[in-house]
């Protein structure tokens, strides 16, 4: 029994069924209360403000909608995010169950509350909602989904270039910044990462094997008979038959030692 199945068994009554839904549709309200600039200010995550006392923002940040994007696109963009958070927290929950999906999602709120509170990194939901998708596409690589509306693309190829995304910003950020990139997404990390280390060192053991298989495999252009007269092989000539003399070499049956009985 794992680990994750002996937390379900004990604490499986604290799973809150339809969770991303909820999410989903307090975000959809939050855009919408939103139009006026100071009520997104009063959600936003700021430890500051929450060490005097304002501690709703350790839970309504998650509702936020990105504020760039929503700026740019508006409501376009809110409804396909929405849409698309209740699409693959269908999928994680369908494929996951309630309980787990609700560990996942709490102990990716507490990472990215303690970026910022010990790291001065303030990820807001991005972080959180990315581990969402990384999740979804763990478990349905081949979903297509459908980019700016009119691009095809497997939901793994779109993860692959996020996260490329995100290795050149650990990779060029401060160490601050690489610690939080770290504690925001501890939740994929504690739940996918020994998956993802076994893929990785049994695709490292089946290539190796390939290679040595490969490296003692004879092609089929090489030749396994030879004449040490002539030279002759079974790929110069299908037809001849070889044998091994006493002295060790082998010959084709034209020119075989006469004086020496073939070795089979």
């Amino acid at each position: 029994m794992s680990w994750l199945d002996r937390l379900e068994k004990r604490f499986g009554f604290l799973a809150i069924p339809g969770l991303i839904r909820i999410v989903a549709g307090f975000t959809a309200l939050v855009f919408l209360l939103s139009l006026n600039p100071d009520f997104r200010s009063v959600l936003e995550l700021r430890p500051a403000l929450i060490r005097r006392g304002e501690v709703w923002r350790l839970v309504t940040y998650i509702f936020l909608p990105p504020a760039d994007l929503t700026q740019r696109f508006g409501v376009i963009w809110t409804i396909f995010a929405v849409w698309f958070l209740w699409f693959i927290g269908e999928g994680l929950e369908h494929a996951w169950g309630t309980f787990r999906l609700t560990l996942y999602f709490i102990v990716g709120m507490i990472g990215t509350t303690a970026a910022a509170f010990f790291l001065g990194v303030n990820f807001s939901n991005t972080m959180l909602m990315a581990s969402l998708f990384y999740a979804f596409a763990y478990f349905y690589p081949d979903q297509v989904i459908y980019v700016a509306f009119i691009l095809p693309l497997k939901v793994k190829w779109v993860a692959w270039l996020s996260a490329l995304f995100l290795v050149f910003g650990f990779a060029a950020g401060p160490n601050s910044q690489r610690l939080a990139l770290l504690v925001a997404l501890s939740n994929f990390l504690i739940f996918f990462g020994p998956q993802l280390f076994q893929r990785a060192r049994h695709r490292q053991e089946v290539s190796a094997r390939r290679r040595r298989f490969e490296a003692s495999s004879r092609s089929e252009n090489e030749a396994l008979h030879k004449c040490a007269t002539c030279g002759a092989t079974e790929v110069t000539d299908p037809n001849l038959d070889f044998r091994v003399a006493r002295d060790g070499e082998e010959y084709c049956m034209a020119h075989l030692p006469k004086a020496e009985s073939p070795v089979r």
